[in-house]
């Protein structure tokens, strides 16, 4: 795209104050979640109310997908003009516009876009850009192209959400579709950063995107497949959300979109990305990826997940792994999503068609399910005893922002991987503020029958806890060993002291995992 057109737009766009809290200002919070929900009458509503302005136009015309007037696009961007916008592709024609001005549609979905920063020593407010990708769904009116590039959408948020927030030296995103996740990273990175994709149209968009952000001499972007245009190079963070999609191979008539099919039989993108991944990390640096993995009849998902890991141990290791499956589906369901993700509708024969090959595929290789969730690496230094590896179930909410806590917990329980419970005991613990506890009574007894940890912090948790654990978890805030609090609990409990502090060690070991408790400093 010509850089100079990109440049006026940029201006344009900031003059109009076309941002995602003035989008939200400008429609009223109700009207603008049902656009997002794709329902648009409640916002064409409120903009008949409000009267014409440049971000009223900029609305209809990139997010409610209406035809707009030549003349009133070029009132909306007064430096790019309507001639401007359909040079650079994003508005083609679309009939008569009425007063015998010709009617103008977005070609280009050009979406303000608001991300939580999250990061270490950042103030609370959120990144904004402006993305530009294909049209979604929504907006289209019409099946994708097989070069479709994605804006930005819920796996990309959960993925930046859940990202380390300490500043990092190099950073990659590999497989950077519209270029957000570079994005991110330029924020993050002191030094430099690469983004790479397969797709020559997704690296021109995120070229643009970089251009229209001002951030285009912060990113360098490279054409190739996984770590191909990288290698021999390390980084301090590694981000990707690769075409993961477990796509049939055996129907050649089904739809192949770049940015969620990898090319690879069932799983094996997500396998070639873990594999890869720890070769091209500096010592200490961190893969965070999103994936989906196949649990085969008879077996966990988990273990392929595992296999995958203990691959990349042995030519890049020692490595710690922390993998989060968010959900677990059904094949059918599995199918469903996705022939509905690429345009197809319940009734229709073709949607019927490949919910069936779709089936078809995942009884092949025996699958009976298909986890989904994200799995976080990081290479540690040679001669690492006992890297951890943690593979857990956990669907509770995220936190607004919570990649500070989710890598702060990892860090803890590598460091406190393999220590003995002597070690444990002679530490002291803080709980961490976002601990709250639950107690459940029946009337008239007096001990309760249920106890249990609560957190919201990085993702929310309710953990089980004996009187033993809640009890020494309370005591917890820097001023006693682990070791005091367990003998001290024994006495009071009547309890074998021995077995109290083997029980609390356990306990310990687990809040770790979920950032409830971390060392005194």
């Amino acid at each position: 795209m010509d850089s100079r057109l990109i440049d006026l737009l940029r201006a344009d766009l900031a003059e109009a104050g076309y941002r995602g809290p003035a989008v939200t200002a400008l429609l009223g919070a109700p009207a603008d979640s049902a656009r997002q929900r794709g329902v648009f009458a409640p916002a064409r509503r409120v903009l008949r109310e409000r009267g014409p302005s440049p971000i009223a136009s900029l609305v209809r015309l990139f997010l409610l997908g209406e035809g707009l007037p030549a003349g009133e696009l070029d009132a909306a961007l007064p430096r790019l003009g309507s001639a401007g916008a359909a040079t650079l592709g994003l508005v083609a024609a679309a009939g008569a516009g009425g007063a015998g001005q010709r009617a103008l549609r977005a070609a280009l979905s050009l979406n303000p876009v608001s991300v939580e920063r999250g990061r270490e020593g950042a103030d609370e407010r959120a990144d904004e850009w402006w993305i530009l990708s294909d049209l979604d769904d929504q907006l289209r009116r019409g099946p994708a192209r097989p070069d479709h590039v994605m804006g930005v959408g819920g796996a990309t948020r959960s993925l930046l959400a859940q990202a380390p927030t300490r500043p990092v030296a190099s950073a990659l995103d590999l497989g950077t579709g519209c270029g957000v996740v570079a994005l991110h990273l330029a924020g993050l990175t002191s030094g430099r950063v690469v983004a790479t994709d397969i797709s020559e149209r997704a690296l021109a968009l995120a070229r643009a995107n970089a251009r229209l952000n001002g951030l285009e001499e912060r990113i360098e972007f490279r054409r190739g497949d996984l770590f191909g245009p990288v290698a021999g190079e390390r980084f301090d963070l590694i981000l990707s959300n690769p075409p993961f999609v477990i796509t049939p191979r055996g129907d050649a008539d089904a739809p192949v979109y770049e940015y969620r099919d990898g090319g690879r039989t069932g799983d094996e993108l997500a396998a070639a990305v873990v594999r890869s991944a720890p070769e091209h990390l500096a010592e200490g640096g961190v893969l965070l990826c999103l994936a989906n993995w196949e649990s085969p009849w008879g077996s966990d998902g988990f273990e392929r997940v595992r296999g995958w890991i203990a691959d990349a141990d042995a030519v890049a290791g020692p490595l710690a792994a922390w993998v989060v499956e968010r959900d677990r589906v059904d094949p059918a369901r599995y199918a469903e999503t996705w022939a509905r993700d690429g345009g197809a509708r319940p009734g229709e024969a073709e949607f019927e068609r490949l919910v069936e090959a779709w089936i078809d595929d995942f009884s092949a290789r025996r699958v009976s399910a298909v986890g989904l969730g994200s799995i976080r690496v990081e290479r540690l230094e040679p001669g690492s005893e006992a890297p951890p590896i943690r593979l857990e179930r956990a669907g509770g909410a995220f936190d607004v922002a919570p990649g500070r806590a989710l890598q702060r917990a990892f860090d803890v329980a590598i460091a406190w991987a393999g220590r003995s419970d002597g070690e444990l005991l002679a530490t002291r613990w803080l709980l961490d503020p976002a601990v709250e506890e639950e107690r459940r009574h029946r009337p008239g007894e007096e001990a309760p029958s249920d106890i249990a940890l609560t957190s919201a912090r990085g993702i929310a948790r309710r953990v089980a806890a004996d009187p033993l654990l809640a009890a020494a978890v309370g005591a917890c805030d820097g001023e006693l060993t682990l070791g005091q609090i367990a003998d001290a609990l024994a006495t009071l409990l009547e309890v074998d002291g021995e077995a109290a502090a083997e029980a609390l060690c356990d306990g310990v070991r687990e809040l770790v995992w979920l950032g409830m408790l971390a060392p005194a400093a």
